[in-house]
């Protein structure tokens, strides 16, 4: 449990919890071992008898501190830090799935992702039925199997900003018997705590809102605890009978509502090793502090950006959650009333040739293959991030030819719209 229930104070004093003569700030512990006075007590901490460390490849105090920090922000019973956003994509789902298992996964996200799990992870042998998110749930229910292990999806999507019905899809998927894992790196815990309202699992790309500074890759993964895996542990063998590579141990014996992250952790994270460094933690850290007070720039200045974006008569087109006039409004009110995020979509009236064009008079918003940062920036996704797309695969994502992804950064407001203007000025 957290000692404090207000956001504000959890980013800036939860984690590291310094006592008498200790460091003030987060120390890194840059270490890749830990020494221990007996073979026996190393021999104890192998065998998941005894809490310690004993190599950074598993755990790192550094990082745990910083995970703890997550936790607490949305409101979980434990997490871990990864080497990425995808490194958590990919373990939250390879940690309850194997060869001949399937997974339910929304349409609309993170290009990535759906790269990951319908190409990358189907060579595995895990099978994917994507469905769309606006489906009603007699429509998403035939899209469940016998062997159907999770649904996959976002709270915004990443860069359709299609706003998820959590509701609609934990109903889903608890009358299936399986876990519903959100990705909420574009609401952050700041805007939305997805356990609230039936989610699971909660997964994030640290990167992008929760760094803020564009300075070091990393992604997070948070357990709620209220998934009873016993419940069905035929169908979740992988925690609920012995593991044989650890002396036979059985995760939800043994660890209870911390069993999915203790898994993911000694076994995944031992043989895979997508760590997030410890530097990276600490600089972490650091963007944690500040995300309420950036995430409300950001959602401020984003939504004067739509509402100009909207009224400007080269634009043919605005998406973002923010405006009445997007279908995902009220949405975006019920899961997300202080804000959504800082990202909004857009297209020309001239085009995809328009939309480069103008993309390439902007002197402010610069172009990167990034999002979600204190910087104002710009990229078109069709050409960048989802390139590697059919164009059917991008209208099924909510990525049209001509769509304009802008993150609109924590920079004077009227500066922003002042570079938007004279680059619209030049189409």
């Amino acid at each position: 449990m957290a000692d404090y229930t207000k956001k504000e104070t959890i980013c800036v004093q939860s984690g590291w919890k310094p006592t008498n003569g200790q460091p003030r700030v987060l120390p890194i512990i840059q270490s890749t071992t830990y020494k221990y006075d007996s073979s026996e007590q190393m021999g104890r901490l192998f065998d998941l008898e005894e809490n310690g460390y004993f190599y950074t490849r598993l755990q790192n105090p550094t990082n745990d501190f910083v995970a703890q920090k997550i936790c607490e922000l949305e409101g979980g019973v434990a997490a871990m830090l990864t080497s990425s956003g995808q490194a958590a994509t990919y373990y939250s789902i390879f940690n309850i799935c194997e060869a001949g298992d399937h997974v339910v996964m929304s349409s609309t996200v993170y290009g990535g992702s759906f790269n990951l799990i319908t190409c990358t992870m189907k060579k595995m042998g895990i099978e994917c039925t994507v469905v769309d998110p606006d489906w009603s749930e007699e429509e998403l229910n035939k899209a469940f199997c016998e062997n159907t292990k999770c649904v996959f999806a976002e709270t915004i999507a990443n860069p359709a900003l299609v706003v998820l019905d959590i509701e609609k899809f934990a109903r889903v998927a608890h009358a299936h018997q399986v876990p519903l894992i959100v990705d909420n790196t574009f609401a952050t815990p700041i805007n939305c705590n997805p356990f609230q309202f039936g989610a699971d699992i909660v997964t994030h790309s640290t990167t992008k809102y929760m760094d803020g500074h564009a300075m070091a890759v990393g992604g997070a993964i948070v357990d709620s605890g209220n998934f009873d895996w016993d419940a069905y542990g035929e169908k979740f063998a992988g925690l609920t009978t012995p593991d044989e590579s650890y002396h036979g141990v059985t995760y939800t014996k043994k660890f209870g509502k911390g069993a999915y992250i203790t898994k993911a952790t000694v076994q995944l994270m031992r043989d895979l090793g997508s760590i997030q460094s410890p530097q990276n933690a600490f600089l972490l850290n650091v963007g944690l502090e500040t995300l309420p007070l950036r995430m409300e720039r950001h959602c401020s200045n984003a939504q004067a950006v739509a509402e100009f974006l909207e009224a400007h008569e080269k634009v043919a087109w605005v998406n973002y959650p923010g405006l009445k006039s997007n279908k995902y409004y009220e949405l975006a009110q019920k899961y997300m009333p202080k804000g959504s995020c800082g990202v909004i979509s857009f297209g020309l009236k001239g085009g995809r040739s328009a939309a480069e064009k103008m993309m390439d008079k902007l002197q402010l918003a610069a172009i990167v293959t990034h999002v979600a940062d204190a910087r104002t920036c710009v990229l078109h996704p069709a050409s960048h991030t989802h390139r590697q797309m059919t164009d059917e695969q991008l209208v099924e994502a909510g990525v049209a030819p001509d769509l304009i992804r802008f993150s609109v950064g924590i920079e004077h407001i009227d500066d922003i719209i002042a570079d938007l203007s004279q680059a619209l000025e030049n189409v």
